[in-house]
């Protein structure tokens, strides 16, 4: 498998993240580790996770993502993973998590670093993300933004000076956004250089062919900048999968979970979908080869997230890393995506 440089760090990663927000609730340990083992075996070196996972985020279950990721890792050799995880932010009412402090100034922050490496059984992290902005933004699809909802937070450059004393004590070796947007990217990126401080190395947002909004300004800005994309979703929660369209009723996190996903519940999700599905079976694909494809072959895409809940899954979005769209296929995506833009932004 292909790796690639993520970001200005030295670290190099697989063309395929491993996510882990199923494990744990649709996952077994035992059924985690045996994904985890089949992928690395495909080549992939990279982990995500996050210590609220898995989701949706639950008290009696927070934390315990990345415990079956820390037994897992305590069994390899640590320098040859690529361990990613999140800090949970403020605005979703998860007071559970660190007894609701979730500010991302330095005491906060140490605090989330400390319980995620004892969770994940090691000493540093290779990417430690904020997993979303904590000032006011509309985030999961939402779209609008309103300065009406305003509220205080820890500044950027108080954030950017507390993952520098992170990287300095060895607990992180580099740090990413998430659920970003432009102006935030950019602050990130003019305060760090500025203040000679760390600067953001990934952004790790939501993209597919239902949701492309990051081509419209993010990927300039992160080319520009040397941001890498590390996109997920890339199935739509499923919904690419064309599952729902032959059964409303099928198995998956949005039926199992109430309200999970209402990002795909937009008007023009199902005929976005079917257009797709047509598309790919006209050229010989399964829907979730050509949306996965799609997004492996974007230039601006350093590696994709997947997640899945069975080996089959997994084994075709592993697969799927070997298809290649030709070009009159490309054009066919883009004239669709003209006719159904960002659907489920």
């Amino acid at each position: 498998m292909k790796t690639t440089r993520l970001g200005d760090s030295a670290l190099q990663v697989s063309q395929i993240c491993l996510g882990t927000m199923t494990f744990g609730q649709q996952n077994s340990e035992a059924e985690a580790h045996t994904q985890l083992d089949r992928a690395f075996a495909a080549g992939v070196n990279f982990i995500d996770t996050a210590e609220m996972y898995p989701v949706p985020p639950r008290a009696d279950t927070c934390g315990r993502s990345e415990k079956i990721v820390g037994k897992w890792l305590a069994g390899q050799e640590r320098t040859r993973v690529i361990l990613a995880t999140k800090a949970s932010g403020p605005s979703r009412g998860l007071h559970w998590i660190r007894g609701g402090r979730l500010d991302f100034d330095l005491a906060s922050l140490r605090s989330a670093v400390e319980g995620s490496l004892r969770r994940l059984r090691t000493d540093y992290i290779d990417l430690y993300q904020l997993h979303w902005p904590a000032r006011n933004q509309p985030m999961f699809g939402q779209w609008q933004f309103d300065p009406a909802k305003e509220r205080q937070g820890t500044a950027i450059l108080d954030m950017l000076e507390a993952l520098s004393a992170l990287v300095r004590a060895g607990k992180i070796r580099h740090f990413g956004l998430s659920n970003e947007y432009p102006w935030g990217v950019m602050e990130f990126v003019r305060l760090a250089r500025e203040h000679g401080l760390p600067r953001p190395v990934s952004l790790q947002n939501a993209y597919s062919l239902l949701n492309r909004v990051f081509e419209y300004g993010l990927a300039e800005v992160c080319h520009r900048e040397g941001v890498s994309l590390l996109p997920y979703s890339p199935l739509a929660f499923g919904t690419l999968s064309g599952k729902y369209l032959a059964d409303p009723r099928a198995a998956g996190r949005i039926n199992e979970f109430a309200g999970f996903g209402q990002r795909y519940a937009k008007a023009n999700v199902a005929p976005a979908v079917t257009a797709y599905v047509e598309l790919a079976r006209r050229h010989g694909l399964t829907p979730s080869q050509l949306a996965l494809a799609f997004v492996y072959s974007r230039w601006f895409v350093s590696s994709t997230i997947i997640g899945a809940t069975s080996m089959e899954q997994l084994e075709e979005n592993l697969g799927a890393v070997t298809v290649q769209l030709p070009p009159a296929l490309l054009a066919d995506i883009d004239a669709l995506h003209v006719r159904y833009s960002n659907p489920a932004p």
